[in-house]
């Protein structure tokens, strides 16, 4: 028999908010977990950033339809040819045309015993897989803490600003700003904290 620990609540939490934001950049929420998120409105009042794009987050979910929502995700994520808002993290981090992260963060998940699901249609750089990457830093290594370091500012933080501004400056987007509120708020965050390691 093998007990396993459990997470502190702080770690549960940071793991709890990789997965939400995972789920919702992989594809739009569903009735169920718009009304889910919905519920946690009258939630403490938490001070600092994240607490409050925790609260408009929430504020949002209350009003929002379903199919808007995925009308809304497809037209900015998804569009006709090239998307308006590309969710691939490459697309913001690369700087010169001899650059591969894509090559590199294959690399870095190998190493990590990491690899895209089979059938998965999505690269490994989407940020939804980044965030999951992130959840499972937390969740399974969470003792870890120079590798998450690593592999959030390497992958998380150099791309979330720039990813985050595109979705606040899309004219198509509207509950997915409070998502993009949300990440860099979380991602923010994380980044004061590892720089205190």
């Amino acid at each position: 028999m093998q007990f396993v620990e459990a997470l502190p609540p702080e770690e549960a939490a940071r793991a709890n908010f990789y997965a939400l934001l995972a789920r919702l950049f992989y594809a739009p929420p569903d009735e169920p977990l718009l009304r889910s998120i919905a519920g946690t409105r009258e939630a403490d009042e938490e001070d600092g950033g994240i607490g409050r794009a925790w609260r408009e987050l929430a504020e949002a979910a209350v009003s929002a339809d379903a199919e808007a929502v995925r009308e809304e995700y497809d037209c900015a994520f998804v569009g006709t040819g090239k998307s308006p808002v590309t969710l691939y993290t490459c697309a913001y981090s690369v700087r010169y045309t001899n650059e591969a992260p894509l090559v590199e963060l294959r690399r870095e998940l190998s190493a990590l015993g990491l690899a895209k699901r089979e059938g998965a249609g999505e690269p490994e750089d989407h940020v939804a897989a980044l965030c999951e990457v992130m959840r499972h830093l937390v969740s399974e290594r969470s003792a870890d803490l120079a590798l998450q370091k690593h592999f959030f500012e390497r992958w998380m933080w150099p791309t979330a600003e720039p990813l985050c501004n595109a979705i606040q400056r899309s004219e198509l987007t509207r509950f997915y700003k409070r998502v993009a509120a949300l990440l860099l708020e979380l991602c923010t965050l994380e980044h004061a904290a590892f720089e205190m390691l």
